[in-house]
């Protein structure tokens, strides 16, 4: 029976304190992207494979959590959010010529091997500005993500932007292999210096694109790095990527966040249906990145409907531990209150909830047992983040107990 109590690996239970602040930090997030005019939309936590399959450029089948309906149509948890909104955008607004943009909060489902440790279902808040192909809805992600990220109280934190174009323009006069460029693209993306040299080598690649691919891992930091690797090459798409990435400074520089971004030349993504830029948030506290996102003007023409699109999320888990971590509280936007009441002071108690929820406090009722010492009371909450203890003493009186200091202030019931 107590193997009941436990939850499978990768999935966990949240309650109490972490989950009323993970709400109350969802909110703060959510009303950030309300200011922006993104639009909320759900879509469902499972889907057809097809959807998420490795030709979307999302991730392997291995990854994902398959099963079976009654019809024998393979179904899976979706690991990624953004598949599913192009699906939909192409389904409900295929007529839709205008920018359209699109907030979300949600669950993704990831089949990592136990053995690293790894959550297997996630929460993330989202947003897509689809059918918009411009640097300046680039510009307008990339500072929705640094303004979510402030609302949510980071001080200290970096937007790493960096373009998958770049590396795909040296990889196309690289005389490499599909098979190969992946390989390449994996060592580069993990910042392994050294196999990165000798891959080079063993491979032949000329020269002058060899030198740049070898600096790719340390072409990240201030955008000096712009500058820096236009001085490397000649090749005129990369170069069109390096403009590109200027100008895009430029325009995050009018929102007035450029203090929080870097280039990096040699960020990679290991979703494909990326095209263009990419960028990932990190802060000091997680493991792992707490915003990713880039654009894909691409997935969506998959399901039926061309329409250039840029998006990201915020990975909730990973925000909230950084946060604990770094001591910055989730400040909640009400107290709390347990009126305590005898058994004969039920009118009195519900009057008393009553004109408290009247003024939008929170308030929780329980009969007072006379097993339970009051002592355990002030301990449950404690535990519950409980502020006060109003106890309807008599038809008359309530104590008002401070959980804090333990003061007692006496206060009239209040009246039908």
């Amino acid at each position: 029976m107590n193997n009941l109590l436990h939850t499978p690996d990768g999935v966990r239970d949240i309650y109490n304190g972490e989950c009323r602040r993970r709400n109350i930090l969802s909110g703060k997030l959510k009303k950030v992207l309300d200011l922006y005019g993104y639009q909320d939309i759900q879509t469902p936590t499972f889907e057809f494979f097809d959807i998420f399959n490795r030709e979307r450029g999302t991730v392997s089948s291995r990854n994902m959590f398959k099963f079976i309906d009654r019809e024998g149509n393979t179904l899976v948890l979706r690991p990624d959010i953004t598949p599913s909104i192009a699906r939909a955008v192409a389904k409900y607004f295929h007529e839709e010529k205008i920018p359209l943009r699109f907030s979300y909060c949600g669950s993704t489902f990831i089949n990592h091997s136990r053995l690293q440790g790894r959550l297997s279902e996630t929460t993330q808040i989202g947003a897509e500005l689809v059918m918009d192909s411009g640097i300046e809805a680039d510009a307008e992600m990339v500072s929705l993500a640094v303004h979510m990220l402030l609302e949510a109280g980071l001080k200290d934190f970096q937007i790493d932007i960096g373009h998958v174009g770049f590396f795909r323009a040296l990889a196309d006069v690289s005389g490499l292999s599909e098979e190969e460029t992946g390989q390449l693209k994996d060592l580069i993306n993990t910042k392994n210096y050294f196999a990165v040299e000798a891959f080079v080598e063993e491979h032949r690649i000329a020269e002058d694109v060899s030198k740049l691919l070898v600096m790719l891992p340390e072409l990240f930091g201030s955008v000096d790095v712009i500058a820096r690797a236009r001085n490397m090459t000649s090749n005129e798409s990369a170069l069109k990527v390096l403009d590109y990435l200027e100008k895009l400074y430029s325009l995050i520089t009018e929102y007035g966040f450029e203090k929080y971004v870097t280039i990096d030349l040699g960020m990679l993504s290991g979703y494909e249906y990326y095209t263009d830029i990419i960028f990932r948030g990190y802060t000091y506290g997680t493991g792992d990145a707490i915003i990713k996102g880039g654009r894909y003007d691409n997935l969506i023409g998959q399901f039926g409907k061309e329409a250039a699109s840029v998006g990201f999320v915020i990975v909730l888990d990973e925000l909230m531990l950084a946060l604990e971590r770094q001591k910055i509280p989730v400040p909640s936007y009400d107290s709390q209150s347990l009126v305590l009441y005898r058994p004969d002071c039920l009118s009195q108690a519900i009057r008393t909830a009553a004109s408290l929820r009247a003024i939008a406090r929170s308030v929780s009722m329980i009969k007072e047992d006379p097993g339970v010492s009051m002592e355990e009371y002030k301990d449950y909450c404690r535990r519950l983040n409980i502020e006060s203890i109003l106890h309807v003493t008599d038809q008359e009186t309530i104590e008002k107990i401070d959980i804090a200091d333990g003061s007692i202030q006496k206060m009239p019931v209040p009246q039908a």
